[in-house]
């Protein structure tokens, strides 16, 4: 909180850059991954697969040498063993 005015249009411009990071990522999710689709709602499932995919979603945007979209990058790393040794090699433990 602050004492200082905001300008309407500053506070719209700042509401919209956040919405627009966050639509981003959720989008990126959701196509690549169908996260909307997930059926896990149990205990700690949900949690568990979220982080699942944003790790998957941070190893395929490391990956720079197939010049395809994230989605087909996960589809290339389930049929090409080679391709998803290389995309793994990438996650830091």
């Amino acid at each position: 909180m602050s004492s200082a005015t905001l300008q309407a249009s500053r506070a719209l411009e700042a509401t919209r850059a956040h919405w627009q990071i966050e639509n981003k990522g959720h989008w990126v999710l959701d196509v690549s991954f169908r996260e909307d689709d997930s059926r896990i709602r149990k205990n700690y499932g949900p949690q568990n697969f979220a982080l699942s995919r944003h790790i998957a979603l941070n190893a395929l945007r490391q990956e720079t040498t197939a010049k395809i979209g994230v989605k087909n990058k996960r589809f290339k790393a389930g049929w090409d063993n080679n391709y998803l040794r290389k995309v793994l090699s990438l996650i830091l433990i």
